[in-house]
């Protein structure tokens, strides 16, 4: 038996942006776009990696949410509090400077970490955490 990593959820709140940061500066491939009821559902993911993919969903989407919940779940998305994500790669300083050059807020710069990790750390259009590590 053997378990897999399919999906994995992060709020947008800006579906052409999210395209931008996650399609056009990452270069990961689209592999749904839904729309309903005017909001979108992205679903992004390595082309390398089929089996495993970001859902990019309209925050708070829930009917059962009431308005007051709805707008703390987006001060937290705000604040980036509320999603995450870590990501790796075989180039860590290359990445960062594409990034960085694309206008992705930087929040730290490579850096050896003394739990053994070299990463970094951005937000995205949305304001979710992403780290990445270099891949050792």
């Amino acid at each position: 038996m053997s378990i897999v990593i399919q999906y994995t959820f992060l709020p947008q709140t800006d579906p052409d942006a999210a395209l931008g940061f996650y399609r056009d500066i990452l270069g990961f491939e689209v592999r749904k776009d839904v729309g309903y009821e005017g909001m979108r559902w992205l679903t992004v993911g390595p082309p390398d990696q089929p089996q495993t993919s970001i859902v990019l969903h309209p925050p708070a989407a829930d009917p059962g949410i009431t308005d007051d919940e709805r707008r703390v779940i987006l001060d937290l998305i705000a604040k980036g509090s509320f999603g995450a994500v870590t990501l790796a790669t075989d180039d860590l300083d290359g990445l960062f400077e594409k990034l960085e050059a694309a206008g992705a807020e930087v929040l730290q710069e490579p850096t050896d970490q003394p739990y053994g990790v070299r990463d970094c750390a951005f937000r995205d259009p949305a304001g979710n955490l992403i780290r990445i590590d270099q891949l050792q």
